[in-house]
């Protein structure tokens, strides 16, 4: 009998500590509104211009999914790569070479790769002068300034640094703007000489340019006569949407495809391309990007000597 007192009296306690004890790990739930899935998106574009056309993006992945998104644009690659370290990104639109780093450190997995104008799956980097500086070729660079965008940037800094000492020349000043639009401010500034940035071809219909030139039309609107391409880089697959390795496969799964759907639509065009001058997004893999793993190994560029 006082056994069946007992159990009466701590049955509600017993009841309320398995309520509280489910409702605890269902905030902590990824996906939910007390955990939201983390987005991150490539600090070299301008934030302002990214948070306020992902907006957009984060409700058409909300409604689609059922899941809840928060988005934010990191100060720099390494920091993005870090996150997937510590949980602090779930996915993230980052440049190859980060990619390379998040995949060897954390095992992130890249399932999407952004496509551009005119169906191009690939981009390379390309040298920036003003018109009138008197710098002709990759070979005029020797001795003068130059700006690059973010030591792990991939066009922006590893392949044109590795393509100027092949051929022995030596900038006399190096200096990091941190992203591609202000490596073109700089140039067009004369602040310095040139400066390296990604390149993608001209839009075919309209022969408007899209190479990082393209970021400043609104600033500089003369920026097109007045800052010229010397030389490129090789070419290399395009920016992957990387995910956290272990976040739930029925997960990556929902989000990449609600992703395929929000870019088929005008809409959704419109909205990536203003956040990276993004025209289609398609599925990609790890392998995809064995490649320019290939061109580093021949370049001698370690991951962990660009971390350094």
């Amino acid at each position: 009998m006082k056994l069946f007192k007992y159990i009466i009296y701590i049955s509600p306690i017993l009841v309320f500590m398995a309520i509280s004890s489910y409702h605890d790990l269902h905030k902590r739930d990824l996906g939910t509104k007390n955990n939201p899935v983390k987005l991150y998106f490539t600090p070299a574009l301008d934030a302002n211009r990214i948070t306020s056309s992902a907006k957009e993006l984060v409700e058409f992945l909300e409604k689609e999914t059922g899941y809840y998104f928060e988005t934010a644009v990191p100060t720099s690659y390494i920091a993005v790569v870090e996150a997937f370290g510590t949980k602090k990104a779930d996915i993230a639109g980052i440049n190859t070479f980060s990619y390379l780093m998040a995949h060897e450190k954390y095992g992130a997995e890249a399932r999407l790769r952004i496509v551009r104008e005119g169906g191009d799956t690939t981009y390379k980097g390309c040298f920036l002068t003003r018109v009138d500086s008197g710098i002709d070729s990759l070979a005029d660079l020797n001795g003068r300034s130059i700006a690059y965008v973010d030591p792990s940037s991939t066009s922006g800094y590893i392949l044109p640094k590795a393509m100027l000492s092949r051929r022995g020349i030596k900038p006399s000043e190096e200096v990091f703007a941190m992203k591609h639009d202000n490596v073109v401010t700089m140039i067009y500034q004369k602040q310095v000489d040139a400066g390296a940035t990604y390149y993608s071809a001209p839009n075919p219909k309209t022969g408007l340019v899209m190479d990082a030139r393209m970021r400043v039309l609104q600033q500089f609107p003369d920026v097109v006569k007045k800052v010229k391409i010397i030389g490129f880089t090789e070419a290399i697959p395009n920016d992957p949407y990387v995910f956290r390795k272990d976040m739930p496969e029925e997960m990556k799964r929902k989000i990449v495809n609600a992703f395929l759907k929000f870019v088929s639509t005008e809409k959704g065009r419109k909205a990536m391309f203003e956040i990276a001058d993004i025209t289609g997004l398609m599925k990609t893999s790890d392998s995809d990007y064995d490649g320019l793993r290939k061109m580093l190994k021949e370049e001698n560029i370690s991951l962990s000597g660009v971390i350094k």
